[in-house]
């Protein structure tokens, strides 16, 4: 796992700048009654590397806990394009694409390591709440700017 930039499809230079790749590979767990990764797992990588991004960036779930703010999932938009197999070796490109008032847009690629095929697109909006109440509060230029989000 580690962070790098790279040439993606539909970015803009500041999404460039703030794209996290995680690694992983297929294990039999994953797989479906077809023996291709099941769907739902995709969107647990996504999820998760979601979250190891931001840790990397200095936000852990512990930290947003601290602060008693945090993000959830308003929404996920799949597009499943081809299936991975067992032992496939992927990465889950991630990247937040824009940040508003109170909301957040993340993108993820995930891509065969083996021949650079990209096997799902993905996103999720993220709205920034109050953990205690549940309400929408207004994401800190704090957490923006760690991962390089200028609004």
């Amino acid at each position: 796992m580690n962070q790098a930039s790279g040439d993606l499809a539909n970015q803009n230079p500041n999404e460039i700048s703030n794209e996290y790749l995680h690694e992983l590979t297929v294990e039999e767990d994953a797989l479906d009654a077809m023996n291709h990764v099941n769907n739902l797992v995709f969107l647990q990588w996504c999820l998760q590397s979601a979250g190891e991004h931001s840790k990397s960036v200095g936000w852990s779930w512990d930290r947003y806990r601290e602060l008693g703010f945090g993000f959830i999932v308003r929404s996920h938009k799949i597009k499943y394009k081809i299936p991975a197999l067992l032992g496939d070796e992927v990465v889950v490109k991630t990247w937040v694409a824009g940040m508003e008032r109170f909301s957040s847009k993340r993108r993820y690629h995930v891509i065969r390591q083996r021949d650079g095929r990209r096997l799902v697109e993905a996103e999720t909006n993220w709205v920034f709440v109050n953990l205690e109440s549940g309400e929408l509060a207004e994401i800190p230029e704090q957490v923006s700017t760690a991962f390089g989000i200028r609004r």
